[in-house]
């Protein structure tokens, strides 16, 4: 008979489970308050992503960690056929139609554990020298940034593909690679940001740099802003949150849900979501120390910090007036099944890559 060794549970990271508790009930209950039908949704999505979990959590990834690259060129190919037989939803061509099964798919958000994953996979196979990344090293990481990145833009979904950007230059940064290069990225930044206002950002994208550098929030920020300003310090309770149950608020289940999670528990409670977002993120990027030598722990991890870290802060300071509005989620707390299986599946590999990070716990015939 064979056994499931006891030392992968005890490489288990609990830590990461207990600070998406709380945004998991916390979720459940600002949704269920604002439309039963949409937090009953959310039920079978957290019941779904507890089964993806264990399936991920338990596969052979150190094992065929040759498969990574194959699986980023997929995720390419995908993002590829989106240019070509995508299908259009708000103005956008960001989804794919899967006809047999009467839905559709969002290359994009599939790519992001495939991204962090290539990512982790080429550092471990090219380590950092002592000085950090030369100008080489840089470009050839560049190649497997920039392509996602014109491909995600172009859809368009700009606030995703800046976001892959931030987070895939973050991990190198905090990895390692030598000054000067930033220093020069910083310069041609400086020098082509006039060039790519003028021919690279879209009309509907350039209208909302210029309200937000005018001060002239949209409807949906006006409203945000009230609904946070009526929260106060403590909140109101379910009936008095009129900004939210009147429909002033708009889309309060997803890109606005922390306006009215203000307005239901106020400053404090507001400042406690933040802090449980803030713990998180400095839990994760934290295993750069404890796992110095593992390089695709050290990649993985700070990946997803920066990625819950710059969709957090993008999300807050949009709905208060003080970032564009670019429709990017609260991460494991707006509404929405993809976006929140997404980040377990992210979860569950790198609680894989912590577990299983001696070769021979794969071996499960190891008897107790």
């Amino acid at each position: 008979m064979y056994f499931f060794d006891k030392r992968i549970i005890s490489h288990f990271d609990y830590l990461l489970i207990i600070f998406i508790l709380p945004l998991v009930y916390l979720s459940y209950n600002l949704v269920g308050e604002i439309n039963h039908i949409l937090s009953n949704k959310q039920l079978i999505y957290f019941t779904l992503s507890i089964f993806i979990f264990m399936i991920v959590f338990i596969l052979p990834i150190r094992k065929n960690i040759r498969l990574i690259p194959l699986l980023y060129w997929l995720g390419i190919f995908l993002l590829l056929a989106v240019e070509f037989i995508g299908v259009t939803k708000f103005g956008a061509k960001r989804w794919i139609s899967i006809s047999f099964l009467n839905t559709t798919i969002q290359p994009s958000e599939l790519f992001k554990p495939i991204f962090l994953l290539m990512l982790a996979y080429l550092i471990k196979k090219k380590p950092p020298p002592q000085d950090g990344y030369n100008v080489q090293d840089f470009i050839y990481f560049s190649f497997y940034i920039l392509l996602p990145f014109i491909l995600v833009a172009r859809e368009p979904d700009l606030g995703t593909a800046l976001v892959l950007l931030l987070v895939a230059y973050g991990v190198l940064f905090i990895i390692g690679v030598n000054w000067r290069i930033w220093l020069g990225i910083f310069l041609i930044i400086s020098i082509s940001a006039p060039f790519v206002y003028t021919n690279l950002i879209k009309d509907y994208q350039k209208k909302r740099i210029h309200d937000f550098i005018a001060k002239k929030p949209s409807y949906h920020v006006q409203q945000s802003i009230i609904a946070i300003g009526s929260g106060g310090l403590l909140g109101k309770n379910e009936q008095e949150a009129t900004q939210t149950k009147l429909k002033f608020l708009p889309i309060a289940t997803s890109d606005f849900i922390f306006a009215y999670f203000v307005e239901r528990h106020g400053f404090l409670g507001s400042i406690g979501l933040i802090l449980v977002y803030t713990l998180f993120i400095l839990h994760l990027l934290s295993m750069n120390y404890f796992f110095k030598d593992d390089y695709m722990i050290r990649s993985f991890s700070s990946g997803l910090g920066l990625l819950i870290f710059f969709n957090m802060s993008i999300n807050i300071l949009m709905v208060i007036g003080f970032a564009p509005v670019v429709g990017l989620p609260l991460p494991m707390f707006s509404y929405g099944g993809s976006s929140f299986i997404n980040y377990i599946i992210i979860l569950a590999i790198l609680e894989n890559l912590i577990a299983f990070r001696f070769m021979y716990m794969y071996d499960f015939e190891r008897n107790l």
